[in-house]
């Protein structure tokens, strides 16, 4: 077993015990000439992430979702040529607010149309345009990582094919596209090392065809996408059941990566990861950063891709391969969707103004822009992470060093670790600069581990389950 030396792993022992309990820590050091990571643990606390989170004004976004309500309809088959109804104007408002931003920061965002011609399918009678709407955050060290947050620009009534009655869409979902818009101001005066995208995306409510182009670009292009936050009705707080809750949101992951291939679900089958997918481990970062940062905010993990028979724009991004979880209010109210304008024995129906609350859109549009930030400002989550133990009292694990050219302001890695049963890593411990440690005395029959990398500033990456069950970036590596 290859061993850090004694004064540089004093402060990881130290660590370990009052993390811990249990065990010893051995590591390999990196070999990275003038490194002193492992003298150093950096801050788990980032007081920046509480700024942003004050930065975020519910004002702002209640105007937002006003002026979306007053386009009519943005039903994906609605009006394009008129300039006060339809989805044709809304989409020009929304890409308007996007170059308005930019040029308040000088020009930092890249904002364009992504269009696509869509043929005649289920909900779409003839061929249609698809136009996304798309503002780029290039990164200063790392631009071709990239984390995207969406909304969907598009409404509907309770058939989805007239496109013509009004629909307002105030929480489905002029509520995400609003967040969106407010992550960009927030975020617009700031610069990271990674690339963000803030995504107004179409056609969703015909089929998630905005989705599934936009992913189609990030992988025809090779964006290596660190995560996907889809933001889908932020804004309810009255669920169906009368429940009044504006502390929680739910946030949905897909426990096994979709793209899986057969040996990598035999891989799967003896080592874990079924709720270990890139998916389910950016899930439990929002989670971290909820209750870390975001005051009076609980996380619900729900371990589904989505809610029973229904679909959403993480959902193509999933399907490319990609880390994408679901952001949205914990009780529904299903008067206020797919609804027609109407008053039924006394029971009002509608997606209206009066059933969103501008503070709890504001709260969980916060959440967004402390993830993407982090993201952002984090190295690259480590990659070919690897581990062995079986037989021994020990588990090590091993991972390819995160490219500094990348990520010059790196400091090392963070390894975890926490019961097979547990939904939330319990244990952690700071390795320093290294590409393999071992955790002495910590049984690898009796827990799941990951690693994630670690900016000087404290700034780490979501966590990597070893194996190809776990990877952000692609790549079959074997456990």
């Amino acid at each position: 077993m290859i061993r850090m030396c004694r004064a540089r792993l004093a402060t990881v022992l130290a660590l370990a015990v009052l993390l811990v309990g249990t065990g010893r820590l051995s590591g390999q050091e990196a070999g990275r000439s003038g490194s002193h990571a492992a003298d150093l643990v950096p801050p788990q606390e980032q007081p920046v992430l509480r700024d942003l989170v004050s930065a975020v004004s519910s004002r702002r976004i209640e105007a937002d979702i006003r002026r979306l309500v007053s386009f009519g309809t943005r039903h994906t088959l609605s009006d394009t040529v008129s300039e006060s109804r339809g989805i044709g104007a809304a989409r020009r408002w929304i890409k308007a607010e996007f170059d308005r931003i930019s040029e308040e920061c000088g020009g930092c965002l890249e904002v364009s149309y992504q269009r696509v011609l869509e043929p005649d399918g289920d909900r779409i009678p003839e061929p249609v345009e698809i136009v996304n709407v798309i503002a780029i955050q290039r990164g200063m060290n790392d631009p071709g990582r990239y984390v995207i947050m969406s909304g969907d620009i598009d409404s509907r009534v309770s058939d989805p094919m007239d496109a013509t009655s009004d629909s307002p869409g105030a929480n489905d979902n002029a509520s995400g596209v609003a967040g969106v818009l407010e992550a960009a101001r927030v975020l617009s005066s700031r610069r990271f090392s990674g690339t963000i995208v803030y995504a107004a995306l179409s056609g969703e409510e015909q089929g998630l065809y905005g989705g599934r182009n936009l992913a189609a670009l990030a992988a025809s292009e090779g964006w290596r996408v660190a995560g996907v936050l889809n933001n889908d009705m932020i804004g309810n707080v009255e669920g169906i059941t009368g429940i009044v809750d504006n502390t929680s949101a739910r946030v949905f992951s897909e426990g096994t990566r979709a793209v899986e291939t057969e040996r990598e679900a035999r891989i799967r089958r003896f080592t874990g990861g079924e709720v270990d997918s890139p998916s389910r481990n950016l899930a439990r970062y929002v989670k971290i950063l909820a209750e870390r940062y975001v005051p009076n905010l609980d996380v619900m993990l729900i371990y589904r891709l989505d809610r029973f028979g229904r679909g959403g724009h993480h959902r193509p991004f999933n399907e490319a391969g990609f880390a994408a979880v679901r952001i949205m209010e914990t009780n529904e109210n299903y008067r206020r969707q797919h609804q027609d304008l109407r008053t039924d024995a006394g029971v009002e129906y509608g997606d209206v103004i009066a059933g969103v609350d501008f503070e709890y859109a504001a709260k969980l549009t916060a959440l967004n822009v402390i993830t993407l930030a982090s993201i952002a400002w984090a190295p690259p989550a480590p990659s070919g992470v690897r581990i062995r133990g079986a037989v021994s009292p020990s588990t090590t694990l091993a991972w390819e060093p995160v490219d500094r050219d990348v990520a010059p302001d790196l400091a090392g890695y963070r390894i975890y670790w926490r019961l097979t049963t547990s939904p939330e890593w319990n244990h952690t411990v700071y390795v320093g600069d290294t590409v393999e440690a071992t955790l002495q005395d910590v049984i690898i029959d009796n827990w799941f581990f990951g690693v994630a990398s670690v900016s000087n500033s404290g700034f780490e990456s979501p966590v990597v389950f070893p194996g190809p069950a776990g990877a952000f970036f692609g790549g079959s590596t074997d456990p």
